[in-house]
């Protein structure tokens, strides 16, 4: 059954509906907070999964523009975040530390003097 979000236009809180597709238009539907008819649909990203062969071309793609990006850390942090989001799957521990600091500009060797147990 599908997962429909809902925005209450009264208390402005967000929330979550399972409606049959059946149901979904036929159905009331109440806020989950405060009770009340006026909601509205919010409309969410659509995702689409792609195979692990269109994520390592993605990667690779991102890997031609690694070049010169030395001197560049929120260029690298950028790479790096759009990467971990390719790859699909759950990131070591520290990357999002990384990718936050090389984005705020810090050079990666000063990352590494700092957080010397990143390679394990």
């Amino acid at each position: 059954m599908p997962t429909y979000d809902f925005i209450c236009n009264v208390c402005q809180n967000r929330f979550d509906v399972f409606l049959s597709f059946n149901d979904y238009g036929k159905a009331p539907v109440y806020c989950a907070h405060c009770n009340s008819a006026d909601v509205r649909r919010r409309m969410t990203k659509v995702r689409i999964a792609k195979t692990q062969e269109q994520r390592y071309e993605a990667m690779a793609d991102e890997f031609e523009s690694f070049e010169g990006l030395d001197g560049d850390p929120k260029a690298l942090g950028q790479m790096m975040k759009n990467m971990g989001r390719e790859a699909g799957e759950d990131v070591p521990a520290g990357f999002d530390e990384v990718v936050d600091r090389l984005e705020a500009g810090q050079h990666p060797d000063e990352i590494g003097a700092e957080m010397p147990d990143l390679g394990e």
